[in-house]
């Protein structure tokens, strides 16, 4: 009963509560009187001043009743969860005045949590208090009341520490229960907007952001705070079960997902960290399809424009621990957890998918140097692919491709730094390797990325393996898209001229760095190179088509063939470096690298440069005029002028051990496996790009086939070699007669065939999925021809050649006018030397970008001529115009040097200084303040000499010289007396 003199609003409290007697009777609900309650929200409604007494006096009874039910009175228990019952109904009817409410409500929450966190009853009456509180209120007072943060600080720590607690008992059903009333708090508290507004959260949300995932938590935050209704707990409903493991998950993952769905993306940086290290604290990373699936939904869930803080702080993990001497179930759980967010249908904007290849292909590096077998490989190689999955731009494979390339040619030429030598060169071969297959998956993710299975997970590492060279399939109907729905790819191929840097690598001294990027050559030339004019029917023949080439566009396709573009550049380079593959005797003539761990033993030959693909001097020029994303300069960009001369110096070097003919005193460097993988990459060339590789693989066959023309060899392993060569240049020659449909070559190929010795000399082809990293291939050595009698011959390449010269569909794709003209075109004189400046795009004599020089014989031809050559003399130009500039320039006195006004770095009289850009809407709105209150006179500097060299220039007055461009070229219509009507006021 209250007292009679106590204050009105201790009366209406203590009137709440039921008789001392009956404290015990009010359960299980432990509601207070409900007229009582009544009134004393509508009296705190009614005064919002009397709120913060009405907070204080709850408040002193929960600490009063805490005290007394921890010492084990009954009575006060029961008075406590009436008190939680009386805070409750406040917080929900004084809604708009709940920061009132604020400090006592955290102070008796907290109270309450340190002395009953283990009763489940009283903790489910604090939840139910604190998740009303967290519905209704805006969390300004967090962060600025001390006393407020501190409380607020403490009450969700021991909300989390409950949704963590494993029960003292065996009773799982009471640990679930407690689990569930700690996350119900904790989802009030992520659903809150003290969370999002508090200014101790550092928080910026000026609006509402995605809607949680949760079905009845989403009306809470659609609605005004004033609107809002909170969700209570309950423990336990007659009749049900309890929460079991699944329940507890759910509720758990429903309160992670809000947080993530509205976190920006530092915040979810910092709870993708908080995640990691409960993941390192649980010892989970060897679940990896816990992980993979954790990172795909952490990726879901965070909304679109911050997705990519999830990829980026994986990555960042993963650099952190990539000196470690062995590897863990930390880097491989992260190098799942990274290919399955590349690979996943959720697209990721705004992520620096070059930073993240590098660091990556750093990782390889890094990986590769400390152990050539490390287990991370595979799945980094994997993780660099995935990269390519989503294409954001034109450019991106493109730009990728050009890091890979990059970072692959300064491996080759650098090496990577470890301990020792031997470590370090299978380091290095490992690393190249790595990458190589990192490189074809990247161009192969987009199109890969549509093979999805059951599960939703994309598998584009599931590929089958190239087909063989003689099974004449067609790999573009391999990856035809046959869904008309589905939009088509739009993306820049990798250019030739960037791909032309890793075939160096097919003359490595390593055998499986050889074998990988033969095969990574065969998938590019399949699938990736531009292949303009060049076409074959359903089964592979290279057939005339007049209805659809027609005479211009036929014409255009020969020229750029015939004069060499860049594919034709590229063929010429590829068929140098088999060329050097199969005849070299040494492939090791790498300079001497500037790693401390690596050095080159042996005579060193010198170092020769020579012209690169796009040679220096030109690439600065044309980067300042021409466009920087273009394909060609995306390709050029990123590889160093050292790592470029130094692979030229290479090729040079490799050059030096060609011999000219193969003699049993001359033993090739290749192996029996490198054979195998010519006839493959020539049949690549052969069938994919059928014009010009008759056009410039027909001369290459016939060098290659007149050095195995020697005279009597009785060495077995020299034999072995030269029919393994003539097995090649026999193959090839059937399939330039299935391409070209030549039935006389066929058959001439098939009856050398039926000849030979032995079934075959060429060790038999290796399934190998482009892509994927494997270990290496061990090599087969050449067969020797033992026991062997004859001298196979193999295929005359001479009538091959008169018998393909004379072909129907041959003459009319290389637009030849007679037999003779192809037959001369194609048998011409081939040398390696020859082929490698073709390989080189030409350049002019002189720049016209770089100034006004012209060529010193366009500058004397018109003294040598007695005629006036108008066409000739408009060679001699500058490629710069002269214009309104240059005349206002002269004028200010702005084309000297020694002007002061350029020291005094003033302005012209026309600049972009005041100025505001007209793009986005009116001038007016975006107008600048002048930075002087009026104009000033610019002050002429300039002296006559300067502005009469600028009339002259622009044909204004009197020509130099005497000559004038605009005279007539009829002399005799033109009267000798007559004068312009108006003389310029300027005379030199």
């Amino acid at each position: 009963m209250p007292l009679p003199f106590a204050p009105i609003h201790v009366q209406l409290i203590t009137a709440c509560y039921p008789p001392s007697a009956a404290l015990l009777n009010s359960g299980p609900d432990y509601r207070p009187n409900a007229q009582e309650l009544s009134r004393l929200t509508y009296y705190a409604a009614n005064r919002p001043g009397k709120i913060n007494k009405l907070g204080n006096e709850i408040e002193k009874r929960i600490r009063s009743e805490c005290r007394k039910a921890q010492a084990g009175n009954a009575r006060s228990r029961a008075s406590l969860l009436i008190s939680l019952s009386i805070l409750r109904a406040l917080i929900t009817e004084c809604r708009r005045d709940v920061s009132l409410l604020t400090p006592s409500l955290l102070a008796a929450v907290d109270v309450t949590l340190e002395g009953f966190s283990s009763d489940l009853e009283v903790s489910a009456k604090v939840a139910s208090s604190f998740t009303a509180w967290t519905t209704h209120t805006d969390g300004r007072l967090i962060g600025v009341d001390n006393d407020v943060t501190k409380d607020y600080m403490s009450i969700l720590s021991k909300f989390s520490q409950m949704s963590i607690a494993s029960s003292k008992t065996s009773d799982k059903e009471f640990r679930n229960r407690t689990r569930l009333v700690g996350l119900a708090a904790l989802t009030g508290a992520v659903t809150s907007e003290a969370l999002y507004s508090s200014t101790y959260f550092v928080l910026r949300s000026a609006a509402l952001k995605e809607k949680p995932t949760s079905p009845y938590m989403a009306e809470f935050r659609t609605r005004p705070p004033s609107e809002r209704r909170a969700a209570s707990i309950h423990l336990h409903v007659d009749g049900d079960k309890g929460p079991s493991m699944a329940d507890v998950s759910q509720t758990c993952l429903r309160a992670l997902s809000s947080l993530f769905g509205h976190s920006n993306g530092l915040q979810a940086t910092h709870i993708m960290q908080a995640i990691l290290d409960s993941l390192e604290k649980w010892g989970s990373w060897e679940r990896l399809d816990h992980c993979r699936w954790f990172a795909r939904k952490a990726t879901d869930w965070t909304q679109y424009q911050y997705r990519y803080a999830v990829p980026t702080r994986l990555v960042e993990r993963l650099q952190e621990d990539q000196d470690a001497p062995v590897t863990t179930p930390l880097h491989n759980a992260l190098a799942a957890m990274l290919t399955t967010v590349f690979t996943s249908p959720t697209p990721l904007i705004n992520l620096s998918t070059s930073d993240i290849i590098s660091v990556l292909i750093t990782l390889v590096i890094r990986r590769a140097a400390i152990n050539p077998n490390d287990s991370l490989l595979p799945a980094l190689t994997e993780c660099i692919a995935s990269v390519g999955t989503h294409v954001y731009y034109a450019d991106q494979i493109s730009d990728l491709a050009n890091e890979l390339i990059s970072r692959l040619m300064s491996v080759e030429t650098v090496g990577v730094s470890s301990r020792d030598q031997e470590t370090s060169e299978n380091g290095r071969s490992q690393a190249l390797r790595a990458l190589l297959s990192g490189l074809v998956g990247l161009i192969r993710a987009p199109k890969a990325s549509k093979e999805q299975d059951q599960t939703g997970e994309v598998s584009f590492m599931k590929a089958t393996a190239l087909p063989s060279p003689s099974s004449g399939q067609i790999v573009e109907k391999a990856f035809r898209n046959d869904d008309p729905n589905t939009r088509p790819l739009l993306r820049t191929k990798v250019s030739p001229e960037l791909w032309q840097e890793t075939l160096t690598l097919l003359c490595d001294e390593n055998y499986g760095v050889r074998a990988d990027c033969a095969n990574a050559l065969i998938f590019y030339l399949s699938t990736e190179i531009s292949r303009r004019g060049e076409h074959r029917d359903v089964d592979g023949v290279r057939r005339i088509r007049p209805l659809v080439e027609g005479p211009v566009r036929q014409g255009a396709n020969l020229v750029a063939m015939l004069y060499g573009d860049a594919p034709t550049r590229f063929l010429n380079a590829v068929h140098v470096y088999l060329y050097i593959l199969a005849t070299s005797t040494v492939l090791n003539a790498r300079t001497s690298s500037s790693s401390p761990a690596r050095s080159t033993n042996g005579e060193e030959g010198p170092a020769v440069n020579i012209i690169p693909a796009t040679p220096m001097e030109s690439r600065i020029a044309i980067g300042a005029s021409e466009n920087q994303d273009s394909p060609s300069q995306h390709g050029r960009r990123s590889i160093s002028s050292q790592v470029r001369i130094r692979k030229q110096s290479t090729v040079q070097r490799l050059l030096l051990h060609v011999p000219s003919q193969l003699a049993s005193t001359v033993s090739s460097s290749a192996t029996g496996s490198d054979y195998r993988n010519i006839l493959s990459v020539l049949t690549a060339v052969y069938e994919n790009l059928p014009v010009r590789g008759l056009l410039t693989g027909v001369p290459f066959l016939l060098a290659l086939d007149a050095m195995t023309r020697i005279g009597e060899v009785k060495d077995p392993a020299t034999v072995g070699r030269l029919w393994a060569i003539r097995e090649i240049l026999a193959r090839i020659w059937l399939v330039l007669g299935k391409v070209w449909d030549c039935a006389e070559l066929t058959e001439m190929t098939k009856k050398a065939l039926k000849t030979i010795p032995s079934s075959s000399f060429l060790p038999p082809a290796t399934a190998r999925p482009p892509g994927v990293f494997a270990a290496a291939e061990e090599p087969v050595a050449v067969t020797p021809a033992e026991g062997t009698q004859a001298q196979w011959q193999g295929v005359d390449a001479l009538a091959a050649i008169a018998t393909l010269a004379s072909n129907e569909n041959a003459l009319h794709a290389t637009g030849s006018a007679d037999i003779q003209a192809l037959h001369s075109r194609i048998s011409t004189h081939w040398t390696p030397e020859n082929a490698l400046k073709d390989s080189v795009e030409p350049q002019p004599q002189y720049d016209a970008l770089r100034g006004e020089g012209a060529s010193p014989r366009l500058k004397i031809a018109p003294a040598l001529m007695h005629i006036e050559n108008m066409s000739l003399q408009s060679l001699n130009r500058s490629a710069r115009g002269v214009g309104v500039t240059d005349l206002r320039d002269a004028l200010e006195g702005r084309s000297s040097m020694s002007n002061p006004a350029l020291v005094n770095n003033k302005p012209p009289s026309i600049s972009t200084l005041e100025h505001a850009s007209v793009a986005n809407g009116d001038i007016q709105l975006h107008r600048l303040a002048p930075t002087r209150s009026r104009p000033e006179k610019p002050i002429r500097t300039g002296s006559p000499g300067e502005v009469r060299d600028v009339l002259n220039k622009l044909r204004i007055g009197k020509q130099a010289g005497g000559s004038n461009l605009l005279k007539s070229s009829f002399p005799a219509l033109q009267r000798p007396g007559m004068r312009p009507p108006l003389l310029p006021p300027y005379k030199s």
